[in-house]
């Protein structure tokens, strides 16, 4: 990869990493769903000017209400929950593991043994995660987040159905269709009265945080991604990922000096090098497809 694409792949962690903490610092003064709404409402800016991909609306909806409505709605509800930032964010990204099981379950792609190891080894973490459970957040609460990696795995797989369409136009329409409706959750789960109080209300801290998920991590930083993997092989590309928790964590322990116990700090590392492990198995995989062509 060039300089200038390494720079840019890490800028997307970094991005991705800090957005978990734009997220908290939002959910301060908006409730899960409306949080959600707004980040989506932002991101779907650019549908002004760029036009539907050429998908179908029943693939449009079924990527947006899982990658994007399902992963993010679940995830602020475990951050407004009690979830530790840091934690979350390597949570979310055990979707690794979901995606390859899922992928074996529906399409009979069996992992290589590599990547059996790594979901041995991410497996283990998890469950050392569990074990810390109860102590300053609720079980409901990590319940509900980890259905995050969930949907993010689902939508995923669901992209396939989506090939050669421009990354940075399908994130703009992913976010309109997944804001309409939970603008619309949002005023009656909320209430009407209390949503406009929350929206009249809102601080300026806050509008920089919604506008910075919204624009930055969610249109931004999905059009470089996209960019990126156009321009390279998927096995350069996706390891950047793995600098995503790291980001997260780091970030969290400056702003709200989050800081973990022995258990659970090496159950997020074992979550993160059994990700590694999965994923650095397709760069080998690739590079030895290549040497073989």
């Amino acid at each position: 990869m060039k300089p200038a694409d390494v720079c840019t792949a890490v800028l997307v962690a970094v991005i991705w990493g800090s957005s978990f903490v734009l997220s908290r610092i939002a959910l301060d003064e908006l409730s899960p769903t409306l949080m959600t709404a707004l980040r989506f409402t932002m991101g779907a800016l650019p549908c002004l000017f760029v036009p539907r991909p050429k998908v179908s609306w029943t693939v449009l909806i079924s990527i947006s209400f899982t990658l994007f409505l399902g992963q993010f709605l679940t995830q602020a509800y475990g951050i407004a929950h009690g979830v530790p930032v840091g934690l979350t964010s390597v949570l979310v990204h055990s979707q690794a593991l979901f995606t390859i099981a899922f992928a074996a379950i529906l399409f009979d792609e069996r992992p290589s043994r590599i990547q059996t190891v790594g979901i041995a080894i991410a497996t283990a973490g998890l469950l050392m995660v569990c074990g810390t459970v109860g102590y300053d957040f609720s079980v409901s609460a990590f319940a509900v987040l980890m259905l995050s990696p969930i949907f993010f795995a689902a939508g995923n797989l669901l992209l396939r159905r989506a090939p050669n369409v421009p990354m940075f136009d399908l994130s703009a329409w992913l976010c309109l269709v997944a804001a309409v409706p939970l603008l619309a959750v949002a005023v009656v789960h909320d209430g009407a009265q209390p949503t406009w109080h929350a929206l009249s209300q809102m601080s300026l801290p806050v509008f920089g945080c919604v506008l910075g998920i919204g624009l930055g991590s969610t249109c931004i930083a999905y059009w470089l991604w996209g960019r990126l993997l156009r321009d390279y092989p998927a096995a350069q590309v996706v390891p950047f990922a793995l600098l995503v928790p790291f980001v997260g964590s780091a970030a969290s322990s400056i702003v709200f000096h989050e800081t973990f116990g022995p258990l659970r700090l090496a159950g997020m590392l074992t979550v993160i090098g059994g990700i590694a492990v999965m994923v650095l198995s397709k760069r080998r995989h690739a590079i030895a497809e290549v040497v073989r062509a």
